[in-house]
């Protein structure tokens, strides 16, 4: 069964700093406080709606967890331990700020039943953490992620790409970090500018360029790569539709299917590796070839859309390279994996 949360939002509570990034009212939807009740009740309806409880956890997300106050805190947790206790979910995932970790706080959270931390890094270029006032350091995520892993928790990195300052040379250096930690689950967002943020001032005084949906795709699609490599688990690639996103979306590589387009990037270049290598453009025979044999594009079972393109477009981009292809499914084959067969 696929993994799942029950999320819980504790909008803007706890942060020390407001980010250049960030509206928590536009990305969660929510400014009220999460009370004890709502949990409650959230929880009681997933139970009812027969949620997997082997593979399905309470998380609360929206804030920085562990920084806000802590009686608040653990009354959230005390509404939503003895669903735990009792077999209801697996576990609890909370979000937090890298310097928002110490022992004692997870001394607290592991007698609470959590039992996943996900951190927000975003970056761990000084300048880029600097410039978008994001008031933790590097040494902050290396401290807090290897603590969490120490004290036995399934540590989440959140990076993002496109801040202000950042270049995809940047990013593919926190990947590289990221990776160092070891962390078992990954979130990628590409920067979106909304209303009522820091970069949605430089943006509108023309300060700050965002990432095209192209240039956001390009970098994403490597990093994804390089995560699969490590067999790091990304569970997110860009923010989710819905949740107020489009009301307050001002610019940027907002996509509601943008983690498909990654996966399509990484299929294209994989397909025109293997092409280039078997079948040179440079071969003045090359189209009477397609034409004469079908080329044929072997992919997982479940991954044809994704070598196909949405609107058939990676079909398209090999064509016009010099390559027809029809795509066609192998139960046998791996993510990402193409096999080029001719018939």
């Amino acid at each position: 069964m696929k993994h799942a949360n029950i999320s819980l939002f504790v909008p803007h509570q706890g942060c020390p700093h407001q980010c250049s990034f960030c509206n928590q009212k536009t990305i969660s939807g929510s400014v009220k406080e999460l009370t004890p009740e709502e949990i409650r009740a959230t929880l009681e309806k997933a139970v009812n709606d027969r949620v997997d409880p082997e593979n399905t956890e309470i998380a609360f997300f929206g804030g920085s967890f562990t920084a806000i106050k802590r009686d608040y805190m653990i009354s959230l947790l005390e509404e939503a331990k003895p669903f735990v206790e009792n077999g209801s979910f697996c576990g609890i995932r909370i979000s937090t700020r890298p310097d928002a970790i110490n022992e004692d706080v997870l001394e607290i959270l592991k007698n609470y039943k959590v039992t996943s931390i996900e951190l927000g890094a975003q970056s761990t270029d000084e300048q880029v953490l600097l410039l978008n006032h994001r008031g933790h350091t590097r040494d902050d995520i290396i401290k807090a992620s290897r603590l969490i892993k120490a004290k036995g928790f399934s540590l989440g990195l959140q990076m993002m790409t496109g801040l202000l300052g950042d270049t995809p040379g940047k990013s593919l250096k926190t990947a590289e970090d990221i990776i160092s930690l070891k962390p078992d689950t990954v979130r990628i967002y590409p920067t979106i500018v909304l209303e009522g943020t820091y970069l949605g001032e430089l943006y509108k005084k023309g300060e700050y360029e965002p990432q095209t949906v192209e240039e956001a795709v390009d970098v994403c699609a490597e990093l994804l790569q390089r995560f699969h490599e490590e067999n790091i688990t990304v569970i997110r690639l860009g923010l989710h539709s819905g949740g107020n996103v489009e009301e307050g979306f001002l610019a940027g590589p907002y996509h509601p299917a943008f983690g498909e387009l990654c996966e399509s990037k990484i299929y294209l270049e994989k397909a025109k590796e293997i092409l280039t290598e078997k079948y040179p453009v440079e071969n003045k025979n090359i189209c009477s070839l397609s034409k004469k044999k079908q080329i044929i594009l072997y992919v997982n079972d479940r991954e044809i859309s994704k070598m196909t393109g949405q609107k058939s477009v990676n079909k398209i981009a090999l064509k016009r390279a010099g390559w027809e292809v029809s795509v066609k499914g192998m139960k046998t084959l791996e993510k990402y994996e193409v096999i080029v067969q001719e018939r």
